[in-house]
């Protein structure tokens, strides 16, 4: 079956049974990682002392891992399809995450750090998982297609939080550590959502538009620079690009340390329902976005993230050692990553040749994901030399730098668009 076999009805319920399979696999695969997100940090901590430098390892392990496996598994996708790609992603993160217990349980960091990192196969499958969305989607729909898929993500990542007390009691119960049994946990989600891609996602999306070479070699992948270059040949990629890494990089740095700030002034316990309302913020609006995005543009999009993601650092910032403000802060961070991801990621679709989509929209993931962990990484030790409230700071700055360079980009497309009129 080829998209030029199907008439617009046919391609119609193809598409929606593709979101279907997508939305079900976002769910539980939400539910893993927002178990990472919430006691990575808490891990490092019980072994290193809880004002420990490094407590932005763990976030920045499952980031940067997220990035370095995005690339494989586009590679891969070129080559067998989106099927096998995300299934592949689920299964490997499974495999991770009863490493990740084992690290937990033994207290053993370079155990635990190498789980991680295999369970950031999960992560990867799960922001790839927009893109599928896309495949068979029309021009115009494109930003609904994707905002679908990232709101499916809000039912696993804001019940994940919620589902840490319970995993804890239960691995408890059969003698584990406190910190083992929500691993476990993630590591069945996520297996539970590999087996969701690998039965249900029938016909593969990517088979039926084309885009799949059965005899594409290793060799033939092209070098991540020459990826690049497509982005850097296009304005709106640029952007889009930008608009992605940044929103990542910002949310991380902030949304890791403030677990970490809250559990060294004594709000450990809140901590939980925070990150829990800020995933919330991330993926609970995505189908207005979408449209959004759709309607009024692109370009707008992004700006009216950035906006969102400076007036949320700096209400961060103001926080101090209590926890009131931290949830409408948190919250608000969570709402202008979603502006800035959906209008980039589907900016970037349009911005590239055909040909060259999957492997960019590869790389671009690799880019937001590893400049991401890094920025999760060394907040650790912002936060230890400067203070939460200066590492909310310089987080606003990245947001104001995104929208200048947007705002920029948006006065010039506008001006070629009079021009051409």
């Amino acid at each position: 079956m080829t998209i030029q076999d199907l008439d617009a009805d046919q391609r119609a319920v193809l598409q929606r049974r593709v979101i279907r399979v997508l939305t079900a696999g976002q769910i539980v695969g939400g539910l893993a990682t927002a178990i990472a997100v919430t006691i990575g940090a808490f891990v490092v901590q019980e072994a290193w002392g809880d004002d420990t430098a490094w407590g932005g390892l763990a976030v920045a392990t499952v980031t940067v891992g997220s990035g370095v496996m995005s690339r494989v598994l586009s590679t891969r996708m070129v080559r067998r399809g989106r099927r096998p790609g995300l299934a592949t992603g689920y299964g490997v993160a499974a495999l991770g995450g009863v490493i990740a217990a084992a690290g937990a349980e033994w207290v053993n960091l370079p155990l635990f750090v190498l789980g991680l990192f295999v369970f950031s196969n999960g992560q990867a499958a799960n922001l790839l998982a927009r893109y599928v969305a896309a495949d068979l989607a029309e021009p115009a729909q494109r930003g609904r297609a994707i905002s679908r898929v990232v709101f499916a993500s809000t039912f696993g990542a804001v019940f994940g939080p919620l589902l840490i007390g319970p995993a804890q009691r239960a691995g408890e119960a059969f003698g584990f550590g406190t910190y083992t049994g929500p691993w476990l946990a993630g590591a069945l989600f996520f297996a539970l959502a590999g087996t969701n891609i690998a039965v249900r996602l029938r016909p593969d999306p990517l088979v039926v538009t084309g885009g799949v070479d059965p005899d594409a070699r290793r060799a033939d992948v092209p070098r991540l620079s020459a990826v690049f270059g497509v982005i850097s040949a296009s304005p709106g990629a640029r952007v889009a690009l930008l608009a992605m890494v940044v929103s990542q990089a910002a949310m991380v740095a902030v949304m890791t340390m403030t677990p970490v700030h809250m559990r060294i002034h004594g709000h450990e316990s809140l901590s939980h329902y925070v990150i829990s309302l800020h995933i919330a913020g991330m993926f609970a609006f995505s189908p207005l976005v979408g449209r959004f995005a759709d309607r009024r543009g692109r370009e707008t999009t992004i700006l009216i993230g950035a906006a969102i993601l400076g007036s949320s650092t700096v209400l961060a910032a103001l926080s101090g050692d209590g926890p009131v403000l931290l949830f409408p802060a948190l919250f608000a961070l969570g709402v202008g990553w979603n502006f800035g991801l959906i209008g980039g990621s589907t900016l970037l679709t349009e911005s590239v040749p055909e040909d060259d989509r999957v492997r960019v929209q590869g790389a671009a993931d690799f880019a937001m994901s590893v400049l991401g962990g890094l920025a999760g990484f060394s907040s650790g030790f912002v936060r230890s030399a400067l203070g939460f409230s200066m590492l909310s700071h310089l987080a606003s700055v990245l947001a104001i730098t995104l929208l200048a360079v947007a705002t920029v980009h948006l006065i010039g497309q506008r001006r070629l668009a009079s021009l051409g009129a």
